[in-house]
């Protein structure tokens, strides 16, 4: 006989006291263990995580939903599990679909899965309109930058094996994690597929969406220039370069016929010369730093 593989559901939860007996309990009928990031509540929601007997994380404070996953990696990578399983805590999720994202990942056929809201057209229908807008742009900008045939950047609902865990270990605090994530996937060449789940939204607790937005916008902006400063910095800095030549021909030609140089121009020449070079200059040694601590990791 072979042994069963070690499947470890694990759960970022804060204030989530209504609805996390349901989820541990569902869950534990999937998998091996059940881990619990309780970050910072303020409610029982990690005293009855621990009563049912998941193992539980605990952050003295609100760190956010990165920091969450990232104490849950770590856990998993101490307890040398086959695969981790991630999922929210407020119910949205079914963990009787913990199989369906497992499967692929112990076939050999993926590193990591995701469960995509997008994929079944009732899960679909059952999101609300103005997060569905804001998932799709995010999940449309995370293509640009990752993988070009994923459907949901942002779903919570994913699946890693141990060769990912070491390598997409996120270091966001934030929403944007999971995008962050994704880019890491990328970067290590990881083989990513999505499988469709169902959503219910019935206890869903939504973070402010301008807020949720912003913040990954942002995040995916600070990863892609730490990641890549000479495509971010670079190419804007010789657009800037090329604007300025084209500046200073103009203003020279002027002053050949005038003898008088015109100050407008003169001064948008300028700027676009010096952000241009500061720009060449600091993807040029970003990247050399870059590349140094890569080598000493």
């Amino acid at each position: 006989m072979t042994d069963k593989p070690f499947v470890v559901a694990c759960i970022p939860a804060f204030n989530e006291e209504g609805t996390i007996a349901k989820v541990v309990i569902s869950a534990q009928k999937c998998v091996g263990k059940v881990v619990v990031c309780d970050d910072g509540s303020s409610d029982l929601t990690g005293e009855i995580a621990r009563r049912l007997g998941a193992e539980v994380i605990r952050h003295d404070s609100n760190m956010g939903y990165g920091a969450s996953l990232r104490s849950l990696f770590n856990k998993v990578i101490e307890l040398n599990a086959d695969v981790m399983v991630t999922l929210d805590a407020d119910g949205q999720h079914n963990p009787e679909d913990i199989p369906m994202l497992v499967k692929p990942i112990l076939d050999g056929e993926a590193d990591m899965v995701i469960g995509s809201r997008f994929l079944d057209e009732k899960s679909e229908s059952n999101i609300p309109s103005y997060r569905r807008k804001g998932i799709k742009m995010i999940t449309n900008m995370a293509k640009a930058i990752s993988f070009d045939n994923i459907t949901d950047a942002q779903s919570g609902y994913r699946a890693y094996s141990m060769k990912a865990l070491s390598l997409v270990h996120p270091v966001e605090y934030g929403m944007g994690a999971s995008t962050e994530i994704l880019l890491k996937a990328k970067e290590h060449a990881l083989s990513v597929v999505e499988v469709p789940v169902f959503v219910d939204y019935k206890y869903s607790h939504t973070h402010n969406p301008l807020a949720h937005a912003l913040g990954v916008v942002l995040s995916m902006v600070k990863c892609l220039s730490i990641r890549r400063p000479l495509f971010f910095y670079g190419l804007p800095g010789i657009l800037a370069l090329t604007i300025a030549m084209g500046f200073w021909v103009w203003c020279l030609q002027i002053f050949s016929a005038t003898r008088t140089l015109p100050t407008n121009m003169t001064l948008v020449a300028v700027f676009m010369t010096v952000a241009g070079l500061v720009l060449l200059t600091t993807a040029v040694l970003l990247w050399v730093l870059i590349a140094v601590l890569r080598e000493k990791a």
